[in-house]
């Protein structure tokens, strides 16, 4: 998504919900117990959650425009608000194909080493991403429960040859076409580079 339509999609928001009366003010006027007006505060948070910025990055982007905010209160912005925006933001998307891919990378995280996994329908709509310390089945399993819990069961799903994905798919989507083959998820392979772009910003 780009960086305006994010930004127009995160003020319908909160129009949206100046109109269901869940926040009564204008984009000028300040919530209560903030000291900054909502146009402000949806600056800050979109602003992190965009560029992957750290809490002080967004404060010095912040301070530029000479409002003077500290990391602190950025942080408390992006938790009080965050879901709200997210929230919102899932229920426009569209509804994902029935033919799913799944793939795992490496990841490091304070030196540490991790499994991110990502699943992605046809069309390279992101479904979840998930970051996990082992492959084996029970992770597998988990996996699953959390990305099959928020959407139908696809059509087909297209994995690598990982071994730990092949009783639980069988077990949890018995009627789904489960196809292990490196060379058939080229989709997923291709959206992990935006992951990768971001693993070098955060880590």
């Amino acid at each position: 998504m780009q960086p305006a339509k994010l930004s127009e999609l995160l003020v319908i928001v909160l129009i949206t919900l100046i109109l269901l009366g869940q926040i009564s003010m204008d984009l000028s006027t300040k919530p209560k117990r903030h000291r900054y007006p909502i146009e402000i505060i949806n600056s800050g948070v979109w602003s992190y959650h965009r560029f992957n910025d750290s809490y002080r990055d967004v404060a010095e982007r912040l301070a530029f425009r000479g409002i003077q905010v500290s990391h602190e209160t950025i942080r408390k912005w992006c938790n009080k608000f965050s879901n709200t925006f997210s929230d919102f933001i899932k229920k426009q998307q569209r509804e994902p194909t029935d033919k799913w891919h799944l793939d795992e990378m490496n990841i490091t995280v304070n030196g540490e080493y991790f499994i991110l996994r990502h699943a992605v329908d046809s069309e390279g709509l992101e479904l979840n991403i998930f970051v996990q310390k082992r492959r084996n089945k029970k992770a597998a399993i988990r996996f699953l429960r959390g990305l099959l819990g928020n959407y139908p069961d696809p059509r087909v799903l297209i994995s690598d040859k990982l071994s730990s994905y092949t009783r639980p798919v069988n077990n949890m989507i018995a009627n789904t076409e489960h196809r292990s083959h490196n060379d058939l998820n080229n989709r997923v392979e291709n959206a992990h580079q935006n992951r990768r772009e971001e693993r070098r910003t955060l880590w």
